[in-house]
């Protein structure tokens, strides 16, 4: 069955997650983590998805914001920044403005253009997703913004990857869906979608019961992988 409809995740996937503590680090009043910002920026990421895991299967939601927030406490007090309130306020407000990696407007576009169906599947609440997809300019190749928010609970429960198929009244196989995150893209297939797993790090393959179908530096290989 053909492909009709491209997911992404957005954080890590279309979005770069580090751009906040890179640009941080290159302003003069935040020269505190000008030699560290990279292992804040890696604990900060890694305690998000932690606490969103965690919450999951403990049944205890809140959104995304709170998370990230969360996290980057954690993150500034492994790395001795804790304390620093402007630095803090700093990169809460750069997480906002999250630059797209630099193929993804065109890769979109190529989709679009083709037909098919594009949305972004995200751990995000609304507004920052709404936020990162303005600040990225990239609105207008998206058909769907959808957040788990509706449900209620993170990624990787089933209900999130449910929630592809409510909008779009499509088939699981008609569904390619793309992750920088290698368990999300791992969990995916285990639903049943055909899975993209962008390996922007070189990072391992995650020991879980599926793995991804396809695994790529970028996203320049979608639109083949969709059948374009």
């Amino acid at each position: 069955m053909p492909i009709t409809t491209c997911i992404f995740d957005a954080y890590g996937t279309l979005f770069d997650v580090a751009a906040a503590a890179r640009q941080a680090a290159s302003e003069p009043e935040f020269a505190a983590i000008k030699n560290d910002w990279q292992q804040l920026a890696e604990h900060w990421r890694q305690k998000q998805l932690n606490y969103s895991w965690l919450r999951a299967i403990t049944s205890a939601h809140c959104d995304f914001w709170q998370v990230t927030q969360e996290g980057l406490d954690w993150a500034l007090e492994k790395t001795g920044h804790d304390g620093d309130n402007a630095l803090r306020e700093r990169l809460l407000a750069l997480y906002w403005e999250l630059g797209a990696y630099p193929e993804v407007p065109a890769i979109l576009q190529t989709l679009k253009a083709a037909g098919l169906n594009t949305g972004i599947l995200s751990n995000g609440s609304p507004a920052m997703l709404r936020g990162a997809v303005d600040s990225a300019g990239i609105d207008g190749v998206l058909d769907a913004l959808l957040s788990v928010e509706s449900v209620g609970i993170f990624k990787p429960d089933a209900r999130v990857y449910d929630m592809v198929r409510s909008e779009f009244g499509c088939s699981k196989k008609e569904v390619l869906f793309v992750s920088s995150n290698g368990w999300d893209a791992g969990a995916a297939t285990g639903y049943g979608f055909t899975t993209a797993w962008v390996n922007r790090a070189g990072e391992p393959m995650d020991r879980l019961p599926w793995k991804p179908a396809h695994t790529l530096r970028d996203l320049t290989g979608i639109p083949e992988l969709a059948g374009i």
